[in-house]
């Protein structure tokens, strides 16, 4: 069977204008700069995060530096992709992997870094958005090896969108930080959360019962 981890299904409110950006920055993207340097640049942005998450404790104007950090991990993992597949790199398991495992510690990053700022009674909320965030991503992988598709967007919500809710939640932090009570936040986003999984859910394993209905019919007849 064919491999298609490196081949994305679904839509996102943002596709269109993302493929856009993507087809302006490649030919940008300098010719000793390879797929497998894009992607492991995740690994400095995620200690960028958690650093200078660390220091808006202090000063939170630093977490201006968080969110380029969230929109630089959002331009390196938009291009790696796209590079391997322009010059044949040919590192198409190995970027699936490397990719996907790195987004799941580029998460783990932003609420560590959430969880330096955040009043120590409001920590578990993150450690419950964390499991809720990472069963999206069981749900896509457990289905990719049910179906042979790899979605990584829901309900026209995809990794772009939460990088700018992220970007977007720190710019008000800054702006409004003596007024802003992160207390209202966290059980929103994990209700939020919660109820965006089981809709997730429950349409993936209606679809996967159809598959199997379908495939014992055709077996029968």
């Amino acid at each position: 069977m064919t491999f298609k981890g490196d081949k994305k299904v679904g839509r996102w409110l943002l596709a269109d204008g993302e493929e856009n950006l993507k087809q302006w920055l490649l030919p940008k993207v300098p010719a000793k700069v390879e797929t497998y340097h894009l992607t492991l640049s995740t690994l400095l942005w995620c200690m960028g995060i958690i650093l200078f998450s660390f220091l808006a404790r202090y000063q939170i104007h630093f977490l201006w530096l968080v969110s380029f950090f969230i929109f630089a991990q959002y331009i390196t993992d938009l291009l790696d992709g796209a590079i391997g597949r322009q010059r044949n790199t040919g590192l198409v398991k190995w970027g699936y992997y490397m990719d996907h495992f790195l987004d799941y510690i580029f998460l783990c990053s932003i609420l560590i870094g959430y969880g330096l700022m955040v009043e120590d009674h409001n920590k578990y909320f993150l450690f419950y958005i964390l499991m809720l965030f990472g069963a999206f991503m069981v749900n896509s992988f457990l289905s990719f090896a049910a179906t042979g598709n790899f979605r990584i967007s829901y309900l026209g919500i995809g990794p772009t969108e939460m990088r700018i809710v992220f970007i977007l939640v720190n710019t008000v932090i800054i702006l409004f930080h003596e007024r802003f009570d992160m207390t209202l936040l966290l059980p929103i986003t994990l209700a939020g959360a919660t109820f965006g999984l089981f809709v997730v859910v429950y349409q993936t394993q209606k679809q996967l019962w159809r598959i199997d209905m379908e495939a014992k019919r055709n077996a029968e007849e």
